[in-house]
């Protein structure tokens, strides 16, 4: 037994714990104050303990490094989730009718009913063959106005009346980087795509302080309640929006930054900035914003602006992703980003980058498809060859057609990818229907990634896709389609352990904490989860449905207890 000044404060032994230490599985924990303090078989760290060590028996449970979640928008994730928003995802609605039920129950926030999550692969009555129209939403409502995103956060469904107060007619010129969605005789549909979306996001009120606070109290225990210890916001500030209305990113900027590593808010959070609306970047926002727009301080180990979030192109599900190769039934997208041409566009991407390299941020970039990847590769590799500075860690966000040249080029020049494997297994089916079945096996590339040596993530980019992180362990491991089971891609498959390190040490390497957070090593942070299950053991597929018993951060439970273990 161990002297009482040096015991641990825990013990966790009987279990699987997996290290993220260069393989490393452990039968047993030690914590002391808000560390790790030692890692080995039941008998070394037992022999540890003190008359005031708490022992805890893991019965062989599983615990897993925090997770750490790289991409979310986490206010936006708790101001869609009820009782702010009506949840419209598949499988809680599956037709337009369970939409029109949630719709006419719904309660009214800042006099609209917002919500988000419907895809059209997943609304049987639809089957795919038209998207929905604003006279579905009218038949409930044509009074109150309605606005529901899907699940990509690239289009907006709206009725009649929301289309009303935002003035949008069948003159109404579509944006440069935007769609309205028109019928045969041109008249609007209610559906809104990319910068179109704005038309109507910016007559919607902001939500008040006391809305946000809720939202992001929604949004830390459903993240607690996941395993999730930390996460990347990727999208706050001028121009990032917690639901709908500008003016709320920059106060849950505000907020979030004042409530980082209080007792009520034990959620580290990594924050990039966005300068933008959603869905698009302008140079004029991005060189005024940088001169004018003081972020609020870091706190260290718990809150921190790191850079710059920046939209290249939209999303393949919308054929707004810039390809090169033409989507089935037409088109090839384009730079969603303010210019007139693809050339315009092109010099537009390499001045932001090169102003937020300059500048000493990290960049986070939204790109999907090859030609927009391509693009943006070069640019963030000509904007380190022009000004070089150590380590600067930019990153691709999504990197959905990523080529095997371009992640080379990645990792050669230190720079990372954060994928979404859970978007994979969503829309594998659609994808081939878009893409063809040979791009539709290919999209995620995270094998290829991890094999050129490109640090990837793995991410929810909530509410996206629910934040669970063993359903994208599973999707990264299978390769799956939600919609048919069938596989996508077996070759870019990846091991267990190579996914749960996307979704721990490489995420911490992408904050750049891997220095103090990310595995369970001796000496980092107490962040860890406890599962119910031993998650190296069972079939793949039944990941998803092993549940989180307790969730430790900072070496405090924040979700479950041992006791009930």
């Amino acid at each position: 037994m161990a002297g009482d000044d040096f015991a641990p404060d825990l013990v966790l032994r009987n279990g699987q714990i997996v290290t993220a230490c260069n393989g490393l599985v452990a039968e047993a924990l030690a914590v002391r104050a808000n560390r790790v303090c030692a890692v080995g078989t039941d008998f070394e760290i037992g022999s540890l303990a003190g008359p005031r060590t708490r022992v805890v028996d893991l019965d062989g449970r599983s615990v897993v490094p925090g997770i750490n979640d790289s991409h979310v928008h986490l206010g936006y994730f708790g101001a869609v989730r009820p009782p702010l928003a009506v949840d419209v995802s598949f499988p809680t609605v599956q037709s337009i009718d369970d939409i029109a039920q949630a719709i006419r129950h719904a309660r009214p926030a800042g006099g609209w009913i917002r919500g988000i999550g419907w895809d059209i692969g997943y609304l049987d009555d639809l089957n795919a063959q038209r998207l929905p129209h604003r006279r579905d939403l009218d038949e409930v409502t044509d009074q109150i106005p309605v606005a529901l995103r899907d699940f990509s956060g690239h289009q907006l469904w709206v009725n009649s009346r929301a289309l009303q107060i935002a003035g949008i007619g069948r003159n109404t010129p579509d944006p440069s980087d935007g769609v309205i969605v028109r019928d045969s005789d041109g008249e609007p549909t209610g559906i809104l795509q990319e910068s179109a979306t704005s038309l109507v996001a910016e007559h919607m009120p902001s939500l008040s302080d006391h809305e946000l606070n809720q939202a992001l109290d929604t949004a830390r225990d459903l993240m607690h309640a996941e395993g999730i210890t930390s996460v990347t916001d990727a999208a706050l500030g001028p121009g990032g929006n917690t639901f709908e209305g500008g003016a709320a990113g920059e106060r849950l900027l505000q907020i979030l930054a004042e409530r980082a590593g209080r007792d009520d808010f034990s959620l580290r959070t990594t924050v990039l900035m966005a300068f933008s609306p959603l869905t698009t970047s302008c140079v004029s926002d991005v060189e005024e914003h940088l001169h004018t727009f003081v972020p609020p301080p870091n706190k260290p180990g718990w809150f921190q602006v790191a850079g710059i979030k920046l939209f290249a192109d939209g999303v393949p599900p919308n054929k707004t992703a810039w390809v090169s190769q033409e989507y089935c039934g037409g088109g090839f997208g384009c730079l969603t980003i303010a210019g007139e041409c693809d050339e315009q566009r092109l010099a537009d991407l390499d001045a932001m980058v090169g102003l937020a390299h300059d500048a000493g941020h990290q960049i986070g970039v939204h790109v999907t498809g090859d030609l927009a990847i391509e693009a943006t590769v070069k640019c963030l590799v000509e904007a380190q060859l022009r000004n070089p500075r150590p380590d600067p860690r930019h990153y691709l966000i999504h990197a959905d057609l990523a080529s095997p040249e371009m992640l080379r080029l990645l990792a050669l020049h230190g720079y990372g990818a954060s994928m979404q494997p859970a978007i994979k297994w969503t829309i594998a089916t659609l994808m081939r229907d878009l893409l063809g079945k040979e791009r539709a096996d290919y999209q995620w590339p995270m094998r290829t990634g991890l094999n050129a040596g490109v640090r990837v993530t793995s991410s929810s980019d909530a509410p996206i896709t629910y934040p669970s992180w063993r359903q994208g362990v599973a999707a990264a491991v299978l390769r799956e389609s939600k919609a048919t089971g069938e596989t996508y891609g077996p070759e870019e498959r990846i091991s267990l352990l190579d996914a749960l390190e996307t979704y721990t040490v490489n995420g911490a390497w992408q904050d750049r904490a891997e220095a103090w957070k990310g595995d369970l090593a001796p000496g980092k942070v107490a962040d860890f989860c406890v599962l119910d299950d031993r998650v190296l053991d069972i079939d793949p597929h039944k990941i998803p449905s092993a549940q989180i018993a307790t969730t430790v951060v900072d070496g405090r439970a924040v979700f479950g207890d041992f006791a009930d273990l």
